[in-house]
């Protein structure tokens, strides 16, 4: 199981950081994304992965640690926020310069 998070997170990250490597905004913003995902996977891999453990803490029982769920949770809503906001900015020098490269400047 904890190879296949690793994997995972390894995938998302690779994937995140050669988008964010493009030229193009809509590129950028998907590998913004992306990578937010692999940190978010890595964070919720930090609460100790358990099968069929309780949700409920008992005497004696193993139990996730919850703080890395409700850091989860926190970062989804921040980086929803974020995405839309850097989508805005995007749009907004899509208007203004006509193109869609993210340094602005026109090709010759």
């Amino acid at each position: 199981m904890e190879t296949v998070v690793a994997i995972a997170i390894g995938v998302l990250t690779a994937c995140g950081v050669f988008l964010i490597l493009r030229a193009r905004t809509f590129p950028v913003v998907l590998g913004l994304t992306l990578l937010s995902y692999a940190v978010n996977l890595f964070l919720f891999a930090s609460g100790r992965l358990r099968l069929d453990a309780p949700p409920l803490i008992r005497a004696g029982a193993a139990y996730t640690d919850p703080l890395p769920q409700a850091l989860v949770l926190t970062a989804i809503v921040i980086g929803f926020g974020m995405t839309a906001y850097l989508l805005m900015l995007a749009l907004r020098a899509l208007a203004e310069t006509g193109d869609d490269h993210v340094d602005g400047r026109l090709k010759p």
